[in-house]
């Protein structure tokens, strides 16, 4: 019979403990077992062994050879009949431990072995309730119980998988609308919890074409459940670092993208936002989503849109005023007016003013914001806010509009004369932001030495 060994700093009480469970699982069970008996009394004789010696006893020298009792049969994998470590649940419903239920689909098994039901797919769900009770088991009896490791956790594509996909793919192309709302949630949802998956989407251009069909004729939005969708599918399998080139490239992607964002729910439009953001990794991509038309409908969304959608609109902005070229085009649709009204409004003001930041080297980015009271805006946001990131983008941006609108010199003279906000991120701030403090104050004393002499 397995043992277990109860060592560390417990003693005494740690022991007494033992025999407690021991004799409490005897005597409040009726129809207790031979083990159990015999449990109790080698706990009993461990005692009795630490009472005598404890005067020159280390307790991190005793082995207690305590029997573990038998696990639950529930706890125990069908196939390696060993305590599960990592149980999952198979599409039959039957749970597994992973990297056992791993080796079978591996071998080309297509069955559960419990039940013998074919598979459907074999996408491995974690079983969160079945290892928190062999936890809490393990836990109770002294057993470590592993996490799960990167390895096991990858998924397995098997023929059967891409058969299913393919299947669901066809039914895309159904005239039954309620076959092809089936098919697209469950492609949604396999993209999902399967990410290797994914990658079947990378190796045919026909495969995202084949997914989107059902967009392709009428309104894009004339079934907004399917919309949303589909177009989640999208998202998913353009995180996938090796279909980003293709999906973008695929002439119809990008597109209907940007028709989402204009025409759908709310999650749809915030989904074909994170979907461009994904996409625009690549700068390649970068410029063939800004030559579609992507912007403003972005812009849009940054304005209209809750909060995870405003972030959703911000990030994939950002990523792709990167490149030089689309900052005039970011200007031009008015990202900046939009971004100043809610910085204004405190609202997702540290993505915002990274925005601002990137667009600050723009020149008619910086005529936009002086229109529109960035000095102001930006000064009490270095006096209020806690975030040294804030506070040096901040103080990047006023940097550079010192040096291409003086105009701007006496609004922030008279601030730091009253309030000393420059000053005060010159001793305190980042070293970034204190480079970009101290110039500005260089800047304001020419100022000041100039009006004087003046």
């Amino acid at each position: 019979m397995a043992k277990t060994t109860v060592d560390g700093g417990g003693g005494l009480p740690a022991a007494a403990e033992e025999l407690k469970r021991a004799v409490n699982s005897v005597v409040e069970d009726d129809d207790y077992s031979i083990e159990a008996t015999d449990r109790a009394m080698q706990c009993l004789c461990a005692l009795k062994d630490l009472k005598l010696n404890s005067n020159a006893f280390d307790i991190r020298s005793l082995s207690l050879r305590l029997p573990i009792p038998p696990p639950p049969h529930e706890f125990l994998c069908p196939l390696s009949k060993q305590l599960m470590k990592h149980p999952v649940v198979l599409a039959s419903g039957q749970t597994y431990d992973r990297p056992f239920i791993q080796k079978w689909l591996k071998d080309g098994n297509r069955t559960c072995p419990e039940t013998k039901q074919v598979l459907s797919h074999s996408v491995l769900t974690p079983n969160h309730l079945v290892r928190k009770m062999i936890s809490q088991w393990c836990q109770k009896h002294g057993i470590e119980l592993p996490g799960p490791s990167h390895d096991e956790d990858q998924d397995i594509i098997t023929n059967a998988d891409r058969d299913h996909l393919n299947s669901l793919l066809e039914t895309l192309y159904s005239s039954n609308l309620s076959e092809q709302k089936k098919a697209a949630k469950q492609v949604r949802v396999l993209t999902k919890q399967m990410p290797s998956l994914r990658a079947v989407f990378g190796e045919s251009n026909d495969t995202v074409t084949k997914l989107l069909n059902p967009l392709l004729s009428g309104n894009v939005n004339a079934h907004p459940d399917l919309q949303e969708d589909l177009i989640t599918t999208v998202l998913n399998v353009s995180i996938h670092d090796s279909n980003k080139k293709l999906v973008a490239e695929n002439p119809i992607v990008i597109p209907l993208l940007i028709e989402s964002l204009k025409f759908g729910t709310l999650e749809t439009r915030s989904n074909s936002a994170a979907a461009l953001f994904t996409l625009s990794a690549l700068d390649s991509n970068k410029q063939i989503i800004v030559k579609a038309g992507a912007l403003k409908p972005l812009i849009d969304l940054l304005e209209e849109g809750q909060p995870l959608a405003i972030k959703d609109a911000a990030s994939a902005i950002f990523n792709l005023s990167v490149v030089h070229e689309n900052k005039g085009k970011s200007v031009s649709e008015g990202t900046i007016k939009v971004i100043m009204k809610k910085i204004k409004d405190r609202i997702l003001i540290d993505e915002l003013l990274a925005i601002l930041a990137l667009l600050s080297t723009h020149h008619k980015a910086i005529e936009e914001m002086g229109e529109l009271g960035a000095v102001s805006c930006l000064l009490s946001i270095i006096k209020e806010d806690t975030s040294d990131r804030n506070k040096e983008n901040c103080i990047a941006i006023l940097y550079t509009v010192c040096y291409n609108d003086r105009t701007k010199l006496k609004e922030i003279w008279i601030d730091e004369s009253t309030n000393g906000t420059i000053s005060n991120l010159a001793r305190s701030g980042t070293s970034r932001a204190k480079r970009k403090a101290n110039g500005i104050l260089e800047r304001l004393d020419r100022y000041v030495s100039l009006v004087h002499t003046t």
